[in-house]
């Protein structure tokens, strides 16, 4: 399923035109039908075929209503855009337009309504106005079909039309865990709490576990629909009614947010990138009175413009920090739209880069590379990082990924700590988990009898046979059968030999591996296949995985695809 907003001018014809398409009227409000006026949001859903289908999102086109026309477009995949033949581009038409674009809409089918209220000449003419008002948007090339919803001309095209929209948009990624961002909450008698949305991440099933964000209610999901029919579990991209259990209705409204318990990072601090519309009279700056739209939540907010500058003028990019009225479960690349409240003017939109950021305001540069996540902090539990990029990294050190010069420090503190205490050392107690995780990965630094003192490099393991046939055969080891497993991990703790997935090579063999990966990539900077490190290593595939596991975790390589390039220590 794919979920469609509408958009357009008020009057033109939105949910006539949704109704004509689907047989559904999307106006629900009794205020609604008696004004013949879209006030809030409405629903309806269009089979496409067995296995095909649109849910649509009605939202209004009056100005007034503009906040609930963010509430439903802020989680589609496309847009019906709707202009009429008989008024042509109106300033709605022009601010949904410029809304849309600020959200990262790319797929968008334009009607032409009440065409059979004109003639051919001014039909062509209207049709002319809609290609200049959208040239340079990313609407610019989409079909223009002219249609009645009172003579049915021009339906089946437009059906036809919006089938060639889904398509192009494919299945929604199947990122992470389950988000669902709520646009109505109701409670009919004999259900309990039911709660509708559309699911942006992951899979939602009956039985789950959820936590409502910002108020934390837990619950638990004890039924599921989409469009009338119950299902045991929904995807990503589709349009979803949930019965809720532990939850009152009066404890989660629209603009909250479903996830699963513990398993998204909520903050009310996120750096973005932000385009401002060049139609503003002034230059954004941190002055004023902004509401944030995301998903389907309006968070009050101030703001705080980056990278060393006070303002940004009309028409240009750049970065802000925002500070939200409450919390929201966040990832880098999430769209918003800005809106002075005041003057209930529509600033501009973009992307988020930085979830709760630690780096200064003044100093702040984000740039939504997930290194910096790293290098900004230092030292990131690897389950946060996910949480906070949406991406999944081997920890470096013990479950932490570290930064050179984070790790560089701690390093360097400990060496200092255990020359100052003398040859005894200090007690292993005054080590904390990371400093501790630290001195596992160094040989020369030993824990004996409880006290962290300097060792040397010579072991005892020097010239065991197991030793000598790791170093015969560097590529294809043997395994350590019939060696005894506390000698295996003192080898390891001593740097003799590097455990990856279970499998052991003398040091000496990574290093190696380490030197020709190194001159490969300074040839080939798009990086390397797992094919490519077997054949230069005359090995088998089983230990290239090893070793390419070990270098990924070191920060030696980084994967993309199916390709490794260099990473920041290789």
């Amino acid at each position: 399923m794919t979920v469609v907003a509408t958009a357009g001018h008020v009057d033109h014809g939105k949910s006539t035109l949704v109704r004509a398409l689907t047989g559904t009227d999307p106006d629900r409000l009794a205020e609604e039908k008696k004004r013949g006026l879209t006030i809030d949001l409405g629903f309806a859903s269009l089979a496409l075929s067995r296995k095909r289908s649109l849910s649509f999102i009605d939202v209004p086109g009056h100005v007034r209503f503009l906040r609930n026309m963010l509430a439903g477009v802020g989680a589609v995949q496309g847009v019906l855009f709707v202009v009429s033949a008989t008024e042509g581009w109106k300033p709605q038409s022009e601010e949904h337009l410029r809304i849309l674009d600020l959200l990262g809409i790319e797929h968008a089918v334009l009607a032409l309504t009440m065409a059979d209220l004109v003639d051919d000449e001014l039909l062509e003419l209207a049709m002319i106005d809609v290609e200049d008002h959208i040239e340079g948007s990313f609407a610019q090339g989409a079909p223009i079909v002219p249609v009645s919803a009172v003579t049915g001309s021009g339906i089946d095209r437009l059906t036809a039309a919006l089938a060639e929209l889904h398509d192009a948009v494919g299945n929604a990624p199947n990122r992470r865990t389950p988000r669902l961002w709520v646009d109505r909450s109701f409670s009919p008698t004999g259900t309990g709490t039911v709660v509708t949305g559309t699911l942006t991440d992951g899979e939602l099933a009956e039985g789950d576990h959820i936590t409502v964000v910002p108020t934390m209610e837990r619950g638990r999901i004890r039924g599921l629909q989409t469009h009338n029919r119950s299902v045991a579990k929904i995807k990503p991209g589709n349009r979803v009614a949930i019965n809720l259990g532990g939850i009152g209705h009066a404890n989660v409204a629209r603009g909250d947010v479903l996830v699963h318990p513990d398993r998204w990072h909520s903050a009310s601090i996120i750096d973005a990138e932000i385009k401002v519309l060049p139609q503003l009279e002034g230059p954004l700056s941190r002055r004023g009175a902004f509401l944030t739209y995301i998903g389907s939540g309006e968070f009050s907010t101030r703001l705080r413009v980056l990278g060393g500058i006070d303002r940004l003028e009309p028409g240009a990019t750049g970065t802000v920090r925002l500070f939200l009225d409450r919390s929201v479960p966040a990832l880098p690349g999430d769209r918003f739209i800005l809106r002075e409240s005041g003057r209930s003017q529509t600033i501009g939109g973009g992307r988020f880069l930085d979830i709760d950021p630690v780096v200064p305001a003044k100093s702040a540069h984000p740039d939504g590379d997930p290194d910096r996540v790293i290098a900004d902090r230092g030292w990131v539990d690897a389950e946060l990082f996910s949480r906070l990029t949406g991406l999944d990294r081997e920890p470096n050190v013990g479950r932490w990924l570290v930064s050179d010069a984070a790790l560089s420090a701690t390093e360097n503190s400990i060496r200092e700590r255990v020359e100052s205490a003398g040859d005894l050392g200090f007690d292993v107690a005054l080590l904390d988990d990371r400093e501790r995780a630290v001195v596992d990965l160094h040989a020369d630094i030993v824990v004996t009898d409880g006290r962290v003192t300097i060792g040397t490099a010579v072991s005892e393991f020097a010239d065991h046979p197991w030793i000598a046939a790791l170093d015969r055969d560097r590529f294809q080891p043997p395994s350590p059968e019939g060696v005894d497993r506390a000698q295996v991990r003192a080898m390891v703790k001593q740097g003799l030999v590097v455990e990856s997935e279970g499998i052991y090579f003398s040091t000496a063999a990574v290093e190696s591996a380490a030197t020709l990966l190194s001159r490969h990539l300074a040839d080939h900077a798009e990086g390397v296949t797992v094919a490519d490190v077997r054949d230069m290593l005359g090995t088998s595939r089983k230990y290239v995985l090893a070793l390419l596991a070990h270098f990924d975790r070191n920060g030696q390589t980084r994967r993309r695809g199916d390709y490794r390039i260099a990473g920041p220590r290789l």
